[in-house]
């Protein structure tokens, strides 16, 4: 059955918050970057609307990122101590420098705000693109020492895989999520060439995200199963699981549709019904990846099909 204790939906609630958070904040970054190509930040620029959206973005998302890291970290004290949430702090800096989870949580917090000051400030300098790579990876790095890849040990195999992951599943979701917030802002006329090049630009990098997201989802699920697909329909985590490669699966669909299909005919025609069609249909596909965190969320937070199996 679903845990329905408070302290683990809090857990899962706020776990959900930051993978949405995380990748919007790299979608914002990514999107400020190829709007910056286009000189998007001149006061003249038909596209600065888009380029000001993208680039608010990603601190607005990287604050957030850093309160649920926070309160995740607290929530992890209150599990590991005992003690009621509001008195959790007592043992705060003990679980966030001498436990697995609470290392991980402190880690992806300091990524947190190194995320934050790569997505501060106006335009994007060589040192502020190294320094959100650098948190990008600081921040997945952590959040794979919390979830189960962490039971093969700390620096193992299971735990790079996640990484890679998450990484690339934040690249992918924040694309989409990003995407469908910053582009209605390049929904003019006078915009439209720079809407049809990001796109394909956001179409491109994608595309690559979700090749690493099959190749590494494909190993953390085997690896979830303990090998045997009777643990899908053995247990709530595996009926999770089937959630999220439904979800995967519909976002997918909706994303090649873009790719192979409507994004063309915008290429051809540059008409504001096919800009529509492919706004239209990254917001479907931004509600699917949103749906892909949250069920992500519960299963990292919930005892794996092979557990169970075993």
């Amino acid at each position: 059955m679903m845990n329905d204790d408070p302290l683990w939906l809090l857990q899962t609630a706020f776990a959900a918050l930051a993978d949405l958070a995380f990748a919007c904040a790299l979608g914002a970054l990514l999107l400020n970057g190829w709007l910056s190509r286009e000189q998007a930040f001149a006061a003249v620029s038909p596209a600065r609307h888009g380029w000001r959206r993208a680039a608010r973005g990603g601190p607005i998302a990287a604050i957030v990122l850093i309160l649920c890291s926070f309160v995740s970290l607290w929530l992890q004290s209150a599990a590991m101590s005992g003690a009621p949430i509001p008195q959790a702090g007592a043992s705060l800096w003990l679980v966030a420098t001498g436990t697995h989870a609470g290392i991980g949580w402190s880690v992806a917090l300091v990524g947190s705000v190194l995320l934050l000051l790569a997505a501060s400030g106006a335009s994007l300098s060589m040192l502020r693109i190294g320094t959100a790579a650098l948190a990008a990876l600081i921040v997945a790095a952590g959040k794979s020492a919390i979830g189960h890849a962490a039971d093969a040990g700390a620096f193992s195999l299971a735990e790079g895989v996640q990484t890679l992951h998450l990484l690339a599943t934040a690249a992918w979701g924040g694309i989409v999520i990003a995407g469908a917030f910053v582009l209605p802002a390049l929904d003019t006329s006078v915009a439209r060439a720079v809407l049809i090049r990001t796109v394909a630009r956001m179409s491109k990098a994608a595309s690559i995200a979700v090749a690493l997201v099959v190749l590494t989802g494909v190993f953390n699920g085997w690896r979830g199963v303990g090998g045997s697909l009777a643990a899908l329909t053995a247990s709530v985590w595996g009926h999770v699981l089937i959630v999220k490669l439904a979800l995967v699966a519909a976002a997918l669909a909706f994303g090649a549709l873009n790719r192979w299909s409507a994004l063309p005919r915008l290429q051809r025609s540059a008409s504001t019904m096919d800009a529509h069609t492919v706004i239209n249909v990254m917001r479907i596909e931004a509600v699917m990846m949103a749906g892909v965190f949250v069920a992500a969320a519960v299963l990292s937070h919930s005892v794996p099909g092979s557990a169970l199996a075993g």
